[in-house]
């Protein structure tokens, strides 16, 4: 006689990981969250009263390959704010409020600590941005998953007014470009990344003196959420557009977001390049252009503002402990992003 266990699949473990979650998912709860945890579906009360033209976002992703090396570290602590962290910049780019984030984990054996450290790390990146975790999925797929692996998807969901919701259209020449600095290397490029230490025979245990710390602890630093401070400068500041830097670099992401009839002059010397960059670039031997087109280099969110708002911007920016620059501006031209 053959049971579910038996075939790979322990529903009671399961069961008993739920039971370890409820705590620490319960505290990214607020009062509009109006179900439990452990029912069919999340229920999130939108109250449309405060809204006249209220417009719902979303936003889905994953963290790629940086899941290997939080299984290769046994570290999973904080790529839970990572996948996190991918949705809800993406969302904060129309200046939307995050509402509520969903999670996906799926596994070949569930490995409960594991599983409880990841999702500490996705209620962790929800209390960051202020959106409740209302739900998630944990599948246990026996034969689609080496031992020990794991992969991540999440989901946010968000509001905004519709008259404040950005895209590219309030471009316009002579438009200052504020670069807001990265954490590190964030969730993208990590391919090529593996691939070099691959190919240098490199450990992710070893110590990198510019770094101060291992190679694999300083690739697993967390994506740093903008939420609060794109937001924050929503209130007082006509932002035309954000861009949040992620796959792509800042080539292929600012561009999405500035009219056609404009390009960007992006200044390569005007913000502090973390080391963990100019280390890739080294060991890799990876050309710059390579690099500005695969990874962010330091910059996490570009937002374009009217010359006249500026100073308040940046102002606004420091005070909520971020990093800025003034990293170029908009001008007349073939619709394009330069690096110079």
């Amino acid at each position: 006689m053959l049971s579910y266990k038996d075939a790979g699949v322990d529903i009671e473990k399961a069961d008993q990981f739920v039971q370890q979650i409820k705590d620490f998912v319960k505290k990214t709860f607020n009062k509009d969250v109006i179900t439990s945890i452990g029912g069919f579906a999340g229920a999130y009360l939108l109250e449309v009263a405060k809204y006249r033209q209220p417009v719902i976002t979303s936003s889905t992703d994953g963290v790629g390959t940086k899941l290997k090396i939080a299984q290769i570290m046994d570290k999973h602590d904080t790529i839970g704010i990572d996948l996190v962290a991918m949705c809800v910049n993406d969302l904060v780019t129309t200046t939307s409020k995050p509402l509520f984030f969903l999670d996906y984990f799926a596994t070949g054996k569930l490995k409960p600590e594991v599983a409880v450290s990841v999702i500490k790390g996705i209620a962790e990146g929800c209390k960051q941005s202020e959106c409740a975790l209302i739900g998630g999925e944990t599948a246990e797929m026996p034969g689609m998953y080496k031992e020990g692996e794991y992969d991540l998807a999440g989901f946010a969901v968000g509001v905004v007014e519709k008259e404040k919701m950005l895209d590219c259209s309030k471009t316009a020449e002579g438009d200052v470009l504020i670069g807001i600095a990265s954490s590190g290397v964030h969730s993208n490029g990590y391919s090529l990344i593996r691939k070099i230490v691959e190919l240098k025979k490199c450990s992710y245990n070893d110590h990198v003196e510019e770094f101060g710390k291992t190679l694999g602890e300083e690739l697993l630093t967390p994506t740093k959420i903008y939420v609060k401070t794109v937001l924050k400068l929503a209130e007082s500041v006509d932002i035309h557009a954000v861009a949040h830097i992620t796959g792509g670099g800042i080539p292929g992401n600012l561009i999405r977001v500035i009219n056609k009839g404009l390009k960007a002059v992006i200044k390569k010397d005007s913000w502090d390049i973390p080391p963990v960059f100019n280390w890739i670039q080294k060991e890799g031997d990876v050309p710059q252009e390579e690099m500005f087109r695969t990874f962010n280099m330091g910059i996490g969110m570009i937002v374009a503002v009217p010359q006249k708002d500026v100073d308040r911007a940046l102002n606004i920016i420091r005070e909520t402990g971020e990093k800025v620059y003034v990293i170029g501006e908009l001008k007349i031209g073939e619709r394009s992003v330069d690096i110079i």
